[in-house]
């Protein structure tokens, strides 16, 4: 079970760190992240690192880049991390963010980085809502740096894991 899981794993991390097949997984279940520049620069079982250009699908009026392409680039930060903890799992295992809380302390323009490293605590919560069959949150944080290594958002979402056991 342990081997099939750590597989799993490395099937997903190989998926979402192929820039090809990740841009064709955006633009088939999330065009909006296609359209609006999102990449993969790093994933592990720790943490991955998503990037979100300033260009004109994401700006806004002030020259700098649109609130809501922020949250998508952070929620993508941290929902690698639950997507790859979930992917080809047996009892299969759904996510919803259920809350999301942001913080925006500078201007955003040029290229984003938004950064989640709670991987270990996002596998724990789902191997305990596995074994207990209950929904289990996750509270995951995702900073937004500028190229400087400035703060220029910061993201709470909220992520909830449920087990779905064939009945």
């Amino acid at each position: 079970m342990v081997e099939d899981v750590d597989r799993n794993i490395r099937a997903f991390i190989s998926l979402a760190g192929n820039p090809f097949r990740f841009k064709v997984f955006l633009l088939s279940k999330l065009p909006a992240a296609y359209f609006s520049g999102i990449r993969v620069k790093y994933i592990d079982e720790i943490r991955s690192i998503v990037t979100i250009p300033y260009k004109w699908f994401t700006k806004n009026p002030f020259h700098s880049t649109y609130f809501a392409c922020l949250s998508m680039a952070a929620e993508m930060s941290t929902g690698l991390l639950a997507m790859m903890n979930t992917y080809r799992r047996d009892p299969k295992v759904s996510m919803l963010v259920t809350n999301v809380e942001s913080e925006f302390v500078k201007k955003a323009t040029g290229v984003i980085e938004f950064t989640c490293d709670q991987g270990s605590e996002v596998s724990s919560a789902i191997e305990s809502c596995i074994l207990n069959n209950k929904a289990v949150k996750v509270k995951m944080k995702a900073q937004g740096l500028d190229s400087q290594g400035a703060t220029v958002a910061i993201f709470f979402i909220t992520w909830s894991f449920k087990p779905k056991f064939n009945k």
